[in-house]
């Protein structure tokens, strides 16, 4: 038998830390079965024990950098 992992669908405004309450960025399916949300302070903070449960880590932490299409330019 073989398993394959869904694609994680993408995090929105209303999925929020596990730890804090803050907006999450980060998704860790575990191994074990189930999911974590983290903001991306928490999943820095607990990244290497992270690594070492989960299944798959779908991170979406570049979206803090990103600049909005409709930015004006002074803002790019």
């Amino acid at each position: 038998m073989t398993a394959t992992l869904a694609p994680s669908p993408a995090l929105t405004a209303s999925d929020r830390c596990d730890r804090c309450g803050a907006q999450a960025y980060v998704r860790v399916m575990l191994a074990t079965g189930g999911d974590l949300l983290f903001c991306a302070h928490h999943a820095r903070k607990y990244e290497p024990r992270l690594r070492q449960l989960a299944a798959e880590i779908h991170d979406e932490t570049g979206r803090l950098t990103d600049v909005p299409a409709t930015a004006p330019v002074e803002e790019r």
